[in-house]
């Protein structure tokens, strides 16, 4: 186990070196200028059309699987998870508070990579032998950047099915099996063992009941968390103003040991905010566009609109929630990491309460995390072997929750972290080459245009 660790650990700092920064912020930048911050500007839009697609438009319903609404809540689903509890904390102990503002301009750049993503995912998505809508970036490069470069897409597809048992399942269960192993005494393997029977049973039903669960129970557990979390910081409101002043401080600053804090120099802000930024919103790994595709709309650039509130929600909402949190409690300095550290900043406001908040949300949010993945990771996987593959990379995919609860933690995260940013570089570089795509299809929407999936581009 040493040895992968070793080799595993060298590979990160190969692959979340300056090269990938640079890939991620540069391409999402690149998009965002493209677009003339249009994901920005219209944010609103974007809400509106999500309460539109709570239902889906007459004339949609035979686009594709499931509602616009339920296919962004598919994509929270497995975004919305650890990386919003743990990640952030983690981030916040690795490279100090700057490490925040790290996060909130990946989430800003990343909005335009996000509608870029599902622009292009519905765009170009195809129907499989078993008749539902399929796409993602292995699709939207090898149908968009044409054959010769299917290879990239097969490498993307296989990094995909693969990091699915990393950030989205064994990350998940393990972190779960940690919280409440630490907050209610709860054995790993029992966690393990829940968890794999409750996931198993909606995963075998396939996207349409991963997407009706998803629907129900994101948006409440969401708002529940949210609603805690805002509790703690306003219970801490006078230091709300000194906790924005060390994430702005130090963004730009190396911040000095303190207590159980190590200190960090601003690369480490930078690329512990990045990482653990795209870990919790997925922009730029070219995940979430494969739960988008399945969504039951003719418009590419309407879905578009609502995937990149997926982004929005994810990390300026959620994430902001938890690091304010844990900044104005003035725990971040306690040497704690992790989920842990969550838990003490939300349990010193709101006593016997706040723990179990944290170990609940925690528990909720990772599950419906693994349920998404799922879905990611079986479609990599149709996309490499066909569809006959599903059945069985499901069973493999379920028996990996419990290997993930009794994993070691470290090793886990590692390997998560690794195979995020093999999935990253390919989709990122077909996001490039087919910038002008996305342009062109969001320049006709907004002229009033009519904008349709595999009309001819002109190009």
């Amino acid at each position: 186990m040493d040895a992968l660790t070793n080799f595993f650990s060298a590979v990160e700092g190969v692959v979340w070196g300056p090269l990938m920064l640079v890939l991620l912020l540069g391409v999402g930048l690149y998009l965002q200028l493209g677009l003339k911050i249009m994901p920005l500007r219209k944010l609103g839009t974007g809400f509106k059309l999500l309460w539109q697609g709570r239902t889906t438009a007459e004339g949609d319903e035979k686009e594709g699987e499931v509602s616009p609404f339920n296919a962004l809540m598919t994509s929270l689903s497995a975004t919305i998870g650890t990386g919003n509890i743990a990640g952030v904390a983690t981030a916040i102990f690795l490279g100090g508070p700057g490490a925040v503002f790290w996060m909130w301009i990946t989430a800003l750049v990343g909005m335009a990579t996000k509608f870029s993503e599902a622009v292009l995912a519905v765009r170009y998505r195809e129907v499989d032998e078993a008749g539902d809508h399929v796409g993602g970036p292995m699709y939207y490069i090898r149908n968009g950047l044409g054959r010769k470069w299917a290879w990239l897409g097969g490498l993307f597809a296989f990094f995909g099915a693969v990091a699915a048992f990393g950030i989205g399942n064994t990350v998940q269960s393990n972190s779960v099996a940690d919280g409440l192993s630490e907050s209610l005494g709860m054995p790993h393997w029992l966690t393990g063992v829940v968890i794999m029977v409750l996931a198993g049973a909606v995963i075998l039903g396939g996207i349409k009941r991963i997407a009706k669960v998803a629907g129900k129970l994101v948006p409440i557990m969401a708002i529940a968390y949210i609603v805690c979390g805002l509790l703690v910081v306003i219970i801490n409101a006078d230091q709300i103003g000194a906790a924005l002043g060390l994430i702005f401080k130090y963004a730009f600053t190396p911040v000095s040991a303190a207590g159980g804090f190590a200190g960090a120099a601003v690369a480490k802000a930078i690329q512990y905010g990045v990482a653990r930024g795209v870990f919790s919103n997925e922009a730029g790994l070219g995940s979430a566009p494969i739960a988008h595709a399945a969504a039951q709309t003719k418009n590419p650039v309407r879905q578009g609109l609502v995937a990149m509130l997926g982004t929005f929600i994810d990390t300026i909402v959620v994430c902001s929630v938890t690091a304010l949190a844990i900044l104005t409690s003035a725990e971040w300095t306690s040497g704690e990491t992790g989920a842990a550290l969550t838990g003490i900043a939300f349990d010193g406001s709101l006593p016997g309460v706040g723990q179990y908040v944290v170990s609940f949300a925690l528990a909720v949010f990772a599950f419906t995390t693994i349920l998404g993945w799922a879905f990611y990771g079986e479609k990599c996987c149709e996309y490499l072997f066909g569809v006959a593959s599903i059945k069985v990379y499901r069973v493999i995919y379920i028996l990996a929750i419990f290997a993930g609860a009794v994993a070691p933690l470290e090793f886990v995260w590692l390997m998560a972290s690794v195979f995020n940013a093999l999935m990253a570089i390919p989709n990122l570089i077909a996001l490039a080459l087919l910038s002008p795509v996305v342009f062109k299809l969001s320049r006709d929407y907004f002229a009033g245009k009519t904008v349709l999936p595999g009309e001819d581009l002109g190009r």
